[in-house]
């Protein structure tokens, strides 16, 4: 698996599943863009791969705000002139019933999950069409394939990642550009070990694998979308959950 010299914009790169799939692509060869709120953390995580190698800077983004979209697609195209890889891993959530949540929390629910990701591929689209083509790779959740308890909002949000995948797959096609989805299981992130133990026993013990996902383990679903060896693969949806989800 080679991608060397594809530059790649992956957001949520501070940590988790971003910060994985950052280095995992670095490591076959990509100029990786490292993108987030968390400066710091994200500097550290083009630190790593610098050490380690590989091309990476540090990019501030945040999803929710527009001109932050703006700013952050015209530097994109300033410096490279191109976008061949995007990959949306930005996501957030709080574990409780739907019925103890409050209209600030759909809000940002929907902003960061949905509607954040949604407004920054529109942005990019246009990058990877100099490119004459790439891959988008948008991280959505199992809970968006079977729902979660704890989880509604969060699971409509990444229902509709799911959905909006499949039907941009289908626009971006006369453009050569491969849009796929990744749904993680339980994962081993900031977010899981924020969860109370009894919590984190009943997921781990959900999964046939009686294990969690490690971020790397989920990145190496997203490195496959974002290589060519995927040249004939869109629309797709991709389990990362040790058998927790087996639905058509």
């Amino acid at each position: 698996m080679d991608i060397t010299g594809k530059v790649a914009l992956v957001t949520g790169g501070a940590s988790g599943i971003g910060a994985a799939i950052c280095k995992a692509l670095s490591e076959v060869g990509g100029n990786v863009i490292v993108s987030d709120i968390n400066e710091e953390d994200g500097q550290q995580v083009v630190k790593s791969i610098q050490d380690n190698g590989g091309t990476a800077s540090f990019l501030k983004l945040d999803v929710t705000d527009d001109a932050s979209i703006e700013n952050a697609t015209a530097g994109i195209d300033k410096e490279h002139g191109k976008l061949d890889i995007f990959i949306s891993a930005a996501g957030w959530d709080i574990i409780e019933p739907f019925m103890k949540n409050t209209p600030e929390y759909w809000e940002k629910i929907m902003a960061l999950n949905f509607m954040g990701p949604v407004k920054l591929t529109r942005a990019v689209i246009p990058l990877l069409i100099n490119a004459e083509g790439g891959k988008i790779v948008m991280i959505s959740s199992d809970a968006g394939r079977v729902g979660s308890f704890g989880e509604t909002v969060y699971s409509g949000a990444k229902g509709g990642i799911i959905a909006f995948t499949k039907s941009l797959a289908r626009e971006m096609t006369r453009n050569k550009i491969n849009v796929n989805c990744v749904c993680p299981g339980p994962t081993d992130t900031p977010l899981f070990a924020s969860q109370s133990e009894k919590m984190k026993e009943a997921l781990t013990n959900a999964i046939p694998m009686r294990r969690i996902a490690q971020p790397s383990e989920v990145a190496n679903g997203a490195l496959f979308f974002a290589s060519p060896r995927s040249s004939f693969c869109t629309g797709q949806v991709l389990s990362v959950s040790g058998g927790l989800t087996m639905v058509d």
